[in-house]
């Protein structure tokens, strides 16, 4: 039988891990999901209830990186309500955002334009604050509206924005918190009062999930249990539904367990692929360089000694590149911070700087 080279096996993971984002995106889709989430975090609906707002005030169907929006584009007619996955830009390339969609605001039935992103990393492993990011997404929502809400000099007409990160591994002291940013006016001199909804235009919700089983409570511990690529899909169906009073429809039902069954192929291909290929390569690589130090050193006892050592080195070398290995497909396949693979791979506490440092090398 024919074996897979480790380039069949990395595409055949990244196509799984894709399914498994998208599966995320559609539970997260589901309007009574979206529902919960205006409910527990946005102050306009506050007073609204699940089912109100699922059936009320979200517009159509919401976009799950579908249609795109060019603002660089210019038409004679104005593009009014014009609403996409992506925002482009010819100067700017292409964003993606995972869920957008239009909602009207129940006191004073303006539009409302919410994004919702799902991020696997923690503010702090991306490289650049997740924040930051989330109030540019922002301020690209208000600047498309040039041309779709309204034309030339008719600011009056720019809709409210909301930015929403929901981050599956955050920092340990992020864990179940929920974080809003938001434009505020400060008197420096003076007392002026300007209408609040000339300059609320634009808010950001941090959504940081703790585990499926702990002990948190509300929007939280919903999407905790939605989002868990470690609990069962029979589980998640059944606190759904009672804790939450989500009905299981058929895509909610599907999507759960789809997801439960795509996160256990990735985590194990990821840990086989990445010790299985670390293993090979350090035992051929130490053999060979065992071969090399043995012919130099002498023919027949330094081959034998060459030989020796370099098996005994390449087995070792084998393992630690099959460890790294292992971790690295952790954190690309699950997000998790090189702390959090070590742990669930459990290095010793003794081995960890090492494999901290070589990991940083590469």
């Amino acid at each position: 039988m024919d074996t897979e080279t480790f380039l069949a096996r990395d595409i055949e993971i990244i196509r799984e891990k894709a399914q498994y984002d998208a599966a995320c995106k559609k539970l997260l889709s589901e309007k009574i999901i979206l529902a919960w989430i205006m409910k527990s975090c946005l102050e306009e609906y506050k007073d609204c209830t699940v089912d109100e707002i699922a059936e009320k005030h979200i517009e159509g169907e919401p976009s799950v990186g579908e249609t795109p929006v060019m603002p660089d584009e210019t038409n004679a007619a104005p593009r009014i309500h014009g609403i996409g996955g992506e925002e482009t830009s010819l100067t700017e390339g292409t964003i993606v955002y995972d869920i957008r969609f239009i909602a009207t605001a129940p006191a004073t039935g303006e539009l409302i334009r919410l994004i919702i992103n799902v991020e696997a990393q923690g503010s702090s492993s991306t490289g650049y604050p997740l924040l930051k990011r989330a109030i540019y997404y922002c301020c690209r929502m208000i600047s498309s509206q040039h041309g779709t809400e309204f034309v030339n000099e008719h600011y009056e007409k720019i809709k409210k924005v909301y930015s929403i990160f929901i981050c599956t591994s955050p920092k340990k002291e992020q864990r179940n918190t929920i974080t809003r940013y938001r434009m505020t006016e400060e008197n420096m001199v003076g007392q002026v009062k300007a209408p609040t909804t000339d300059y609320d235009l634009l808010t950001v919700i941090m959504l940081c999930l703790g585990g499926a089983e702990d002990e948190s409570d509300g929007i939280l511990k919903l999407l905790s249990v939605l989002l868990s690529s470690e609990m069962g899909a029979e589980k998640k169906k059944d606190i759904l539904q009672n804790d939450f009073d989500i009905p299981m429809t058929v895509t909610i039902s599907e999507e759960a367990e789809n997801m439960c069954n795509l996160s256990d192929d990735v985590w194990e291909k990821a840990l086989t692929k990445g010790f299985e290929k670390g293993v090979v390569e350090g035992i051929e690589k130490g053999f060979e360089k065992g071969v090399v130090e043995g012919i130099e050193k002498g023919f027949e006892k330094g081959v034998v000694e060459g030989i020796e050592k370099g098996i005994e080195k390449g087995i070792e070398k084998g393992i630690v590149e099959g460890m790294i290995n292992a971790i690295r497909g952790l954190i690309v396949n699950t997000g998790w911070s090189i702390e959090q693979a070590m742990a669930a791979l459990s290095v010793p506490e003794a081995d960890r700087p090492m494999y901290r440092e070589l990991l940083q090398q590469q």
